[in-house]
């Protein structure tokens, strides 16, 4: 069995942009938000929400300074005009003092899909499917993370049903889009989502194994694995 400290690994590292806020307290110990902007391969860069604890925060997390960290991609709701919202943010349980991979821009999840994945296709025939992960956290809370998949794992995940398990790798991506308004104007809002590159649907955990800064799972003869 999977512990809950091994189903949810992010590591980020990138520039911080704007000045910590303060967030929220749980028993005396405040919590702030930044944000930090963290450059792919491509050139493009994801501007992501990060909270981090008042007892990891230094003199150096200003913006403009970069910031490596480790933790977890958590979920809360919001209520934001009588309405609740899905918020997603990085939660830092741990600075690092120097980059321990070139890849600045990790994730890997273990979860069960708790929505019917949406299978699609672009206009240019590029088929996405749109996945939500509910991800098991200590003292029986739950994360409930959106991911989006392409090509073959698009396909894979089509077939997939509410209550399987999965575990799947990638990076975490910030995606600009347009919400109508009640006066028919139209506001930019931010997403946020895991963008799958590596996805597998098991009938039970195995045991993890070393790749690279993260804990992935062994593959079993009972375990369909689909890389993009």
């Amino acid at each position: 069995m999977i512990s809950n400290s091994e189903n949810n690994k992010v590591y980020l590292c990138g520039t911080i942009v704007s000045q910590g806020v303060f967030s929220h307290e749980v028993f005396g110990e405040g919590f702030y938000e930044f944000y930090v902007r963290v450059n792919r391969l491509s050139g493009q860069a994801d501007t992501l929400p990060v909270t981090i604890s008042e007892r990891l925060m230094t003199d150096d997390m200003q913006v403009g300074r970069t910031i490596s960290a480790l933790g977890q991609f958590r979920s809360y709701n919001k209520l934001e005009g009588g309405r609740s919202r899905l918020m997603l943010t990085v939660f830092v349980r741990e600075v690092l003092p120097s980059p321990p991979s070139a890849n600045p821009n990790s994730i890997v999840l273990s979860g069960y899909i708790c929505k019917p994945p949406v299978y699609r296709t672009t206009p240019f025939n590029r088929e996405i499917a749109d996945l939500l992960v509910a991800v098991n956290r200590s003292y029986n809370k739950s994360d409930y993370i959106p991911a989006i998949a392409w090509g073959r794992n698009a396909r894979f995940v089509a077939k997939m049903s509410v209550g399987d398990k999965i575990v799947l790798s990638g990076r975490i991506q910030s995606r600009e889009y347009q919400k109508k308004q009640p006066d028919d104007s139209f506001l930019t809002m931010t997403a946020y989502e895991v963008s799958v590159s590596k996805l597998a649907l098991f009938d039970d955990y195995s045991e993890p194994e070393a790749d690279g800064e993260f804990a992935l799972f062994a593959p079993r003869r009972d375990l369909h694995t689909h890389a993009e």
